[in-house]
């Protein structure tokens, strides 16, 4: 037999023979049905994005292992998914990771550092800490702090977040301490009520009607793209893009940790690397998406683009440094996680302030081009 044909005949071989040792032993693997109830209506682009990593998983799994997403409310009030995962009532739930900082503070650190923890941390250093920093192993950790059995999994990182919407222009914080203002719940809602500002908590689906009765004169959710789902620009025309309260935000899954445990080796890793895979996907759907939106916004439905006054980054900077400084004196586990995250920004973060500053260079003579 010529040497092409046998070098191609075997490996041929040994092919066939790696499929018959692995296809068994995916068909052994017990069907795993999970129902994930989100935090948040079906329609958000983030639920969207939750469909893609189940559809990668079930891929992944030979169709082993599959999810049903129910809207929020589904089972249990927005509050209790958490608790409803831990339970077993439903076996997984997603939202951020800040939401439940009643429980632990530091899922703020995880879920929506403030300021970037104050250590001058994006959404892009964030997810390298959380990959090559020892992130992944502490946010494991969480859960146990929180005394919740439940596996986690990071998603969807976002960032840096609007300050948002607002009713009238503000030029300055005494302007922004007039209006009541809808900020994410836990302890970013805490450095607002350390500056002033009269900050009101509650769910995605109830902004927009709190600014349709005037209950709001001002509000934030994300970015260009999920805050026209929401249809705030049909209230509010003044939007201002610099924000410094959720600079990063991270979107995470929930599975019930006996569901988990119950999964086999080749299940857990395909979740495992879906979830990784999410990371990037989450990162380009973003940019290509809000693109889109913001230029809509602006020139289809009147959106006003304003600058953040400037006064509100050197509040919010001082505010954030009190809450910090708060919780690492409260918690060991807080003052961990935030000295780790210290521990690798003062490495990273000399290279991506000035990788990040030749990207915004480029960007702004391109913006330049496009007002001509």
């Amino acid at each position: 037999m010529p040497i092409a044909k046998w070098l191609v005949g075997g490996i041929a071989a040994l092919a066939l023979g790696a499929t018959s040792c692995i296809v068994p032993a995916a068909a052994q693997d017990k069907p795993v049905k999970i129902r994930v109830q989100s935090v948040i209506p079906k329609t958000a682009d983030e639920v969207k994005m939750l469909e893609q990593f189940a559809d990668n998983v079930k891929a992944l799994t030979n169709g082993t292992v599959t999810f049903e997403v129910l809207p929020a409310g589904a089972v249990v009030g927005v509050n209790e998914t958490l608790d409803a995962v831990d339970k077993g009532l439903i076996e997984g739930g997603f939202a951020w990771t800040h939401y439940w900082s009643g429980k632990h503070p530091a899922a703020m650190l995880f879920g929506s550092p403030i300021a970037g923890a104050g250590l001058g941390l994006d959404n892009i250093s964030w997810v390298s800490w959380y990959l090559n920093g020892g992130g992944k192993q502490l946010y494991d950790q969480l859960w146990t702090e929180m005394k919740v059995n439940v596996k986690g999994f990071m998603l969807q990182p976002v960032g840096p977040e609007a300050l948002g919407w607002f009713k009238t222009p503000i030029t300055s914080m005494d302007d922004f301490r007039k209006m009541r203002f809808r900020t994410p719940p836990g302890i970013p809602a805490e450095s607002y009520k350390e500056m002033g500002v009269a900050a009101v908590a509650m769910g995605g689906g109830d902004i927009l009607p709190a600014l349709e009765k005037g209950a709001l004169d001002a509000a934030e959710w994300c970015c260009p793209k999920p805050d026209m789902t929401f249809g705030f620009h049909k209230v509010l025309k003044h939007y201002y893009m610099q924000g410094l309260h959720q600079v990063i935000v991270n979107a995470d899954l929930y599975i019930n940790k006996k569901v988990w445990d119950g999964m086999s080796p080749g299940q857990k890793k395909a979740m495992e690397v879906a979830a990784d895979a999410s990371l990037m996907q989450t990162v380009a759907y973003r940019i290509s998406e809000n693109g889109k939106a913001l230029k809509e916004l602006t020139e289809k439905h009147g959106v006003q683009l304003h600058d953040t006054p400037k006064d509100y980054f050197v509040e919010y900077q001082k505010a954030t440094s009190k809450v910090m400084e708060k919780y690492k004196a409260e918690s060991p586990f807080f003052k961990k996680v935030w000295e780790s995250m210290k521990a690798f920004a003062d490495t990273a973060v000399p290279f991506w302030a000035q990788a990040q500053r030749t990207n915004a260079n480029v960007a702004e003579e391109y913006l330049k081009t496009l007002k001509k």
